[in-house]
């Protein structure tokens, strides 16, 4: 072939090359708001794009891994295939915050290959809603690769704005820290070091944890968090400040050189950004439990949603003790006689919370501190062996509590700490739910306070990803619902193991018992509303009528108002709701208590009303099979007047509206309990205007009149 004939192929070789370097393969939302690019550069690197109303959220971020038994996986790719669907379903929530969810969305798949010798093949899909997007890897079977053990997810997010974010830091072992408001520029996560008194805390790097929330200049609003985490290790997001990029950072652990081992065929969990042009539609998504298998369970109605009281806030205040006052003697817990008498789980003083709860429409009690071993949860390096999950304290009788419960028509809630010793807990979960069973507990708060033995595993690793899944899918085969604190963070998995019902996961109202740096501030909350809550329910355990609490702890107190306890119980979602002040907090005050009496816990539709991001929330709930329904509204530390419209209320029906609002002295700290209690007749034509006092909020029961 002449040179002459050689060059003109040459040029049509390259402009076909350069053309197809060009193709942007597309994918939408329904409504077409929402649009997302892929394609490989010109190294065969994977990367995407994502605009929102025309404007790019995201520029050009790449997606690849790095493995300790292989070379990395982030370039020399070419596309394969490309395939694309419309999804658009309804399904139902055996309980929730509404009952029918839609989930629709369009796929889009990615077949790609190596274009070296060895050829490995990964996909990647993407689900795009109109309210965000998920998309995970999928790593096919194929000759000559079994098994992937990943040293690190090269997942980013290019970011086009330096947007307000509310975050916590990366922290390995807990969640339980107050959030920041800062530019993304400005995230330090490492400033939390210092500032920690937690029983565990591992910041390593830059990074936060998720849902980590933004808000842009223009009003867009953006969460990113992770979805379906299973037999994975929790992803942080490392913070590149200069460049206002975030890059996936998955949890590590010290016994092994990887992160995560898995055996392909397999995928990750679906990494996600919610995308939004407002506050209140953030909470509105159902982003997280789409993303989600279907219920794998079946019928759960075994399990009812309830409010619950229990034997645990008095020991935050120093009232009472978990631990009995035992010794250990010839390796066995033993009445020696030497209890120190404030043991709060006892008989007596459970039956005490049975019979308030019974009288008051509340229809569960936790029990915290029944069972030997509490004299040495917490301190001691061996932590194995000391709980055995069925042997109750001497003054706790197991037999006659359960009974005089099911007399009342009360359910008891049971406890188990784990003290974060996962092979003591593994060996005995079948003992335990089987106790469970057998007096009819369909309900456990379990615990994992301090360091994860054994030694080297983090919280929120792979090891304790696949713990935590398992405890609660052999706890369903016995028909209990685990409600789980110190835990790794909620992924929308309660869709396929609904026993999966409630977990703690941030910094609860037990600081503000306790802690030395003033408790939880008043934008705590309406902070949480819109990150945290994003990723599932909240056992954060409201309803505290005495605030200051200045008889057992004259340094710390609750900086909210009253009004703004009942509030709670509407705006923080959880089938689970505690009513978490002592017996005699509540029969001194029932008028308010009216309130938690009538509130529901199971919703057939939610409603957010109005929102900023850190700032105030409002959020109505109607009630299933009642159609009441019931309104709460929160704020920070500042002052505000709220317009309210019920258009959300039943065509020709009136309702007999009792308003609990903050009196004109409110105030989170000068004066708490100023609270008014109004009576009026509403339909979904009136309009109301409330004002929320500094840490201040308003709840409203209405109820149908016949």
């Amino acid at each position: 072939m002449s040179f002459r004939y050689i060059l003109p192929l040459l040029v049509i070789l390259l402009n076909a090359c350069s053309k197809e370097n060009k193709k942007i393969f597309e994918v939408t939302s329904p409504n077409s708001e929402l649009v997302v690019n892929f394609n490989v550069n010109a190294k065969g690197q994977p990367f995407y794009t994502v605009a929102f109303n025309n404007k790019k959220v995201v520029d050009t971020s790449y997606l690849g891994f790095e493995f300790t038994n292989a070379e990395q996986l982030k370039d020399s790719f070419k596309i394969l295939r490309t395939t694309k669907k419309e999804f658009n379903d309804t399904w139902q929530m055996p309980w929730g915050e509404q009952l029918q969810v839609a989930n629709h969305y369009n796929e889009f798949r990615v077949e790609l290959e190596e274009t070296s010798p060895s050829q490995r093949k990964l996909n990647v899909v993407f689900k795009v809603y109109d309210d965000g997007l998920g998309f995970r890897y999928e790593f096919p079977k194929q000759a000559g690769w079994t098994e992937a053990l990943i040293k690190e997810e090269q997942t980013e997010f290019n970011l086009t704005e330096d947007y307000k974010t509310f975050w916590i830091p990366g922290d390995w072992d807990i969640y339980e820290h107050l959030y920041s408001t800062t530019k993304l520029s400005e995230i330090d996560a490492k400033s939390y070091i210092p500032k920690t008194n937690l029983a565990q805390s591992y910041i390593p790097e830059n990074s936060v944890n998720t849902p980590v929330t933004m808000v842009g200049e223009k009003g867009l609003h953006l969460s990113f968090h992770e979805a379906a985490l299973v037999d994975y290790s929790g992803m942080t997001l490392k913070v590149d400040t200069t460049h206002l990029n975030l890059k996936s950072s998955l949890v590590g652990s010290e016994n092994t050189d990887y992160k995560v081992k898995r055996t392909l065929p397999f995928h990750t969990p679906w990494r996600t950004i919610q995308i939004t042009d407002n506050a209140p539609d953030l909470i509105a998504s159902n982003l997280i439990v789409n993303l989600n298998e279907p219920n794998k369970l079946g019928d759960v109605s075994w399990f009812e949603p309830m409010k619950y009281t229990g034997v645990w806030w008095e020991m935050h205040l120093g009232k009472s003790t978990w631990d009995y006052g035992m010794e250990m003697v010839d390796g066995k817990w033993t009445d020696t006689g030497k209890a120190h008498g404030k043991h709060g789980a006892t008989t007596e003083n459970v039956k005490r919370f049975i019979d308030f709860s019974a009288r008051n429409n509340i229809k569960g009690v936790l029990v915290e501190g029944w069972n030997t071993g509490w004299e040495r949860w917490i301190g001691f390096e061996d932590r194995e062996g000391v709980f055995d999950f069925v042997t109750p304290y001497p003054d706790y009788d197991l037999d006659e509590v359960t009974q005089y419960a099911k007399e009342k028509g009360v359910q008891i809630i049971m406890h188990h700490e784990t003290s974060a010793a996962t092979e003591t807990y593994t060996k005995q979960q079948d003992t335990a739910y089987a106790l469970m069973q057998k007096y009819g507990m369909h309900a456990v708060k379990s615990g994992y306070v301090g360091k994860i033995l054994p030694k080297g595993e983090y919280h929120h690793g792979q090891y304790m990803v696949n713990h935590y899944n398992n405890a609660a899918i052999k706890a369903s085969k016995y028909e209990v619902a685990v409600n789980a604190h110190e835990p790794i963070k909620p992924t929308g998995l309660r869709r396929t193991y609904p026993n999966i019902i409630s977990r703690e996961g941030l910094r609860g109202q037990e600081f503000n018992a306790w802690s030395i740096d003033g408790g939880n501030p008043p934008e705590h909350l309406p902070i949480v509303a819109f990150t945290r809550m994003l990723a599932g329910p909240i056992d954060f355990t409201p309803g505290i009528f005495n605030i200051k609490f200045d008889e057992y702890k004259t340094e710390n107190q609750v900086n909210t108002t009253l009004a703004q306890q009942l509030a709670l119980y509407v705006v923080i979602y959880s089938p689970v709701q505690m009513v978490a002040d002592l017996v005699e907090h509540y029969e001194a005050n029932p008028e308010p208590l009216q309130f938690i009496k009538d509130v529901g816990v199971d919703w057939e539709a939610t409603k957010v009303l109005n929102g900023e991001v850190g700032d105030y929330v409002t959020i109505a709930r109607k009630e299933r099979e009642s159609g009441n329904w019931f309104v709460g509204g929160i704020t920070d530390e500042h002052s505000r007047a709220i317009e309210l419209s019920f258009d959300f209320l039943d065509h020709d029906q009136n309702y007999e509206a009792i308003i609990y609002k903050d009196g004109e002295k409110a105030h989170w700290n000068d004066n708490p309990l100023d609270i008014i209690i109004e009576k009026m007749e509403l339909t979904k034509d009136s309009g109301l205007s409330i004002r929320l006092a500094e840490g201040g909020g308003f709840a409203i029961s209405l109820i149908k009149i016949d």
